[in-house]
């Protein structure tokens, strides 16, 4: 009895190791940048907006529970999710605690400049109204996370070069703006650009990795259905 106590307490240890990992905003920040691809030290550090001994020492523990590799590129060390269930795990906590935690309802609200900036991910509707050219999916991250996974349809400016690329979007069109995720706020910003400049223009909320949990985005490909 005793050594079958002692095998359910290591049993239940080892699981709590990814949820310690989880349990840490900078570290679910760095899965989440991880989810658009494989970064440096260096670039995960500047998007976290934290030190690169910080980052690192997170880093560590994201690779002591398995969950990110990491591979020499020249000079750089690269990091990656180790496998794309990580990503998906992200997408289920995430999306677990909106729906019990009021005061995430609320501050993932304000992320909307307006009400009715933020659009619910109706992703058949999308991606039937992108295929027929009714709306503009338009990706503002940065141009190496599109060429790594991209919505179906979507084309790609990102944020920094979206003044002065205006000319090359349409006037007649819905365009419809993302970036890394519900929490990231490029497309917000997006947005308010384009409607200073007249563009009828919404957000979506989710990135590729909500909709490559659903399997519209898999092995770094779109699949438009």
């Amino acid at each position: 009895m005793k050594g079958s106590r002692q095998i359910k307490d290591l049993l239940y240890e080892q699981v709590a190791r990814i949820g310690k990992v989880f349990s840490s905003p900078k570290r679910l920040e760095l899965i989440e940048l991880l989810c658009q691809g494989e970064k440096t030290v260096e670039s995960l550090a500047r998007e976290a907006s934290i030190s690169v001994k910080l980052t690192s020492a997170h880093l560590r523990e994201l690779r002591g529970a398995r969950l990110v590799e990491t591979e020499r590129q020249g000079k750089n060390i690269c990091y990656r999710l180790a496998d794309k269930a990580v990503a998906d795990l992200w997408v289920q906590v995430h999306m677990l605690a909106e729906e019990r935690l009021i005061e995430l309802q609320m501050a993932v609200q304000k992320i909307a400049a307006q009400p009715d900036d933020l659009i619910a991910n109706d992703r058949d509707s999308l991606l039937k109204a992108a295929r027929k050219g009714e709306v503009v999916v338009l990706d503002v991250r940065p141009a190496e996370e599109y060429l790594t996974a991209h919505l179906p349809f979507a084309r790609s400016i990102p944020l920094g070069e979206l003044r002065q690329r205006l000319a090359e979007l349409p006037k007649d069109r819905f365009i419809v703006a993302y970036c890394r995720g519900p929490y990231c706020l490029m497309a917000n910003d997006a947005v308010e650009l384009l409607k200073r400049e007249g563009y009828a223009a919404i957000h979506l909320r989710d990135g590729v990795a909500e909709w490559g949990a659903t399997g519209v985005i898999r092995d770094n490909k779109t699949i438009a259905r």
